[in-house]
């Protein structure tokens, strides 16, 4: 007999399957979350996209209760929206919401920015260094699609050498929104990308001396810069509107 096919001593046999039950369909639900929430920032699910259950399920090979239940999480997050008797929808920020999460963003980047002066360990400091170097290959290409994942690379290892979980996992919830708008504003001002890359490279300059209040500053003010960036491209004229489609998820990385 298996493990997964053994009860807990003394407790009835349904009570144990059902156990087993909610534990597996717990972590199928986190799965598929994971996994589309990657679709979303890296842009495979665009803004407007519709999401069809049913096909996420088949493509997925999972059952529909943990895709109901990522949708639901996925909402909680902000990245979905659910519209009665429509369906379920990659969120489409408005330009005031996006505002206000900037502003949010540029305060918590810049608590990371002052703790991670005072706590960041050598071998996370090795690695912001690597990144940049790594930005500045793709800002040379003007390749945005290299870029982009390490900028959000950077920001998250940073986050984590800020040694505060719950500052952490609060920061990744702002920035997995901000990333609807994010993509789109970068894709439209490829041209910037050396200037950001400069950015990224004086704040970890600052956070390896220790420097705690110029790397809060520098962090406010570079997330406060990405806010203007997105202004500009969305007054520019490629900055029409994705009307609303389905789209068919890709399958789970292996």
């Amino acid at each position: 007999m298996s493990v997964v096919d053994q009860d807990l001593p003394g407790a009835p046999a349904s009570a144990g399957n059902a156990t087993i039950e909610l534990l597996q369909s717990h972590s199928l639900t986190t799965v598929v979350q994971r996994e589309l929430q990657r679709q979303i920032v890296a842009g495979e699910l665009p803004i407007g996209a519709k999401l069809n259950e049913a096909d996420i399920a088949a493509t997925l090979h999972v059952s529909r209760g943990p895709v109901r239940e990522a949708f639901r999480a996925l909402e909680q997050s902000g990245l979905v929206r659910t519209e009665k008797n429509r369906g379920v929808f990659v969120r489409q920020l408005s330009l005031h919401e996006a505002d206000e999460i900037y502003e949010v963003r540029a305060a918590l980047d810049g608590l990371i920015g002052r703790l991670a002066a005072q706590r960041i360990r050598p071998a996370e400091l090795q690695r912001l260094r690597d990144i940049v170097k790594r930005m500045h290959a793709a800002g040379r290409a003007h390749d945005v699609d290299a870029y982009f994942p390490l900028n959000l690379e950077f920001h998250d290892l940073l986050s984590e050498a800020a040694g505060n979980a719950a500052l952490r996992d609060n920061y990744r919830r702002v920035v997995n929104q901000l990333n609807l708008f994010r993509r789109e504003t970068l894709a439209r001002n490829a041209e910037h990308i050396p200037v950001s890359t400069r950015d990224h490279e004086a704040i970890v300059d600052a956070v390896a001396q220790g420097d705690g209040e110029l790397a809060e500053r520098l962090l406010f003010e570079h997330v406060i810069d990405s806010r203007e960036r997105l202004h500009a491209a969305l007054r520019s004229p490629r900055a029409a509107r994705r009307p609303e489609r389905d789209i068919q998820p890709k399958p789970a990385s292996t």
